[in-house]
């Protein structure tokens, strides 16, 4: 299997106009886009709605906001993948 993605990764600075408030919130949050993101910005409705989803989750409730960042670092880990 080739490393070489099949659709490229959307650089911040060349983000759609729709996506960009997202890519701008990850930069300001994080440092930088994820890449699951960078890709789904081809179609800006999914990212939307990805990023809406990921907030869902990984955002305030019954579980504090940095055991879920501890647990997906872990999976990650795990999984042999970047996190």
């Amino acid at each position: 299997m080739s490393d070489e993605a099949r659709l490229p990764r959307i650089e911040p600075s060349e983000a759609p106009a729709p996506v960009r408030p997202t890519f701008d919130a990850f930069v300001a949050e994080r440092g930088k886009v994820p890449n699951l993101y960078r890709v789904a910005a081809h179609a800006p409705v999914i990212a939307a709605r990805l990023a809406a989803l990921q907030g869902a989750v990984m955002g305030p409730g019954e579980v504090p906001v940095l055991l879920k960042e501890l647990l997906s670092t872990r999976v990650s880990h795990i999984n042999l993948c970047d996190y």
